[in-house]
Formats: structure tokens, sequence, C-alpha cells
């Protein structure tokens, strides 16, 4: 005989979705500080970095930034439609997914940034793309199980 661990509400949705929803809703926000830090950036502050990172930060076409704020704003509107259970959550992480993608390849094979900040530069990227890709995954478990109104 085997038990059951795993505890659900009375919509079947697990006890561990709230946690997820609030986790990637934390995560997004600070997306959404580190584009707000980026468009804040005064040309003084620009001046005080390295010579090799002012000229990433100076150039940076338009479409790159909008990619930018879509992955994150996308990403915390999605998040807060995950935790009020609303399908828009789904198509909201698929367009911050697509941001994260652009912004990406952006930064990986039009600029430097990896000359920049070397391989350790990676890793965060990396992360933002696997995390935006779990929230997409994860939407549409909760989509196929009818979790969201």
């Amino acid at each position: 005989m085997s038990e059951n661990t795993q505890t659900s509400d009375v919509n079947g949705i697990p006890s561990w979705f709230r946690v997820a929803a609030i986790l990637a809703i934390v995560w997004n926000l600070l997306g959404v500080m580190a584009f707000v830090g980026h468009m804040m950036m005064t040309p003084e502050m620009i001046a005080e970095l390295p010579q090799a990172e002012q000229a990433l930060y100076t150039s940076v076409p338009l479409w790159a930034t909008i990619a930018f704020a879509f992955a994150v704003f996308g990403g915390a509107l999605g998040s807060l439609a995950l935790l009020m259970k609303i399908s828009l959550c789904y198509p909201l992480f698929i367009a911050s997914f697509v941001g994260v993608v652009v912004q990406m390849f952006h930064s990986f094979f039009i600029s430097n940034s990896y000359e920049v900040y070397g391989p350790g530069g990676t890793i965060m990227p990396i992360m933002v793309l696997l995390i935006a890709l779990v929230l997409v995954r994860f939407a549409a478990k909760g989509k196929k199980n009818n979790w969201f109104s």
C-alpha cells in the first residue's frame, strides 16, 4: 500500500504551488530592479565604470533594451498572474522568455560581453534563461492541469 505524500487543494493544485509562485515573483522583481537600475544609470555613473563596461553600456541598441523590458516586466506580471491563478501567466511567461532570448542573443553574439566579463559572466545569464524556461513550463503544466481560471 502506497501513500500519496503530495497534498493538494480541492482544485488539485499542489501545496507547493503558492511557494513557487511567490519565489517567481521575488525572482522577477529582482529583474525589474536590475532593469530600473540599468535605465537610471547616469552618464556620471557610467563614467565611473571600467572603460570596457562603459563601452557595453553605451552601445546597447534600443531593441535589446526593449527585450530586457519584455523579459522582466513580462516575468513579473506573469508571476503575479501565476499567484492569482490566472491563465494569462502562460502568454506573459512566453513573452518574458522571448525577451530573455533576444537579450541574451545581443549579449553573447553581438556585444563583446563575454570578453568583458569572462566565463564567470555567463553564469547569471544562463540562470536567467533556465528560470524563464522553467516558468514557461510551470505555467504550461498549470494550464494543462486546469489550475487557472
